[in-house]
């Protein structure tokens, strides 16, 4: 369970950068995300998505591998991100509380589609498998190959 990619978007519909780290604050998200600091819906603050899911539809796309398709900020390995919502969990030195999972667009679905799948088919695929909407509890950084633990306590936060 750990981090296997990390990516900011700097501002819509600009290409995602790959970071090696990203510096997140408590209350606000992800510093330089189009999102940082905003609060239009629950969640917005970071976003997390499986690369086993990024893989099995790209392999049933017949889409070379690509991490960044779903433009999350978070691509994790080894653990089902749909069983952290209402949880905390530490990510590196940060706390984050799993909030809704993050479900597929329209946005997204025109994105990835192509002559073999519709946008609403895609869409489709991506329900119950695109991600996790999480807040940031505590400020620090998270780096490629950080560990994921599940919060088990209010003390095991601190």
């Amino acid at each position: 369970m750990h981090v296997e990619r990390l990516f900011l978007s700097p501002s819509r519909g600009e290409a995602q950068r790959e970071c090696r780290q990203i510096e997140v604050l408590a209350g606000q998200g992800v510093v330089g995300d189009r999102h940082f600091a905003k609060a239009e819906w629950a969640g917005q603050q970071l976003t997390l998505v499986e690369a086993e899911e990024i893989e099995r539809f790209c392999a049933h796309t017949g889409r070379t591998d690509d991490l960044a398709i779903t433009r999350r900020n978070v691509v994790t390995r080894g653990i089902r991100l749909n069983k952290l919502v209402g949880r905390q969990f530490r990510l590196g030195n940060c706390v984050l509380l799993g909030i809704e999972t993050c479900e597929p667009c329209r946005t997204l679905g025109l994105r990835l589609a192509n002559e073999a799948l519709s946008a609403p088919e895609v869409v489709k695929y991506w329900v119950g498998r695109g991600g996790l909407r999480a807040n940031v509890l505590t400020s620090g950084q998270l780096v490629c190959g950080d560990a994921l633990t599940i919060v088990e306590s209010v003390e095991d936060a601190a």
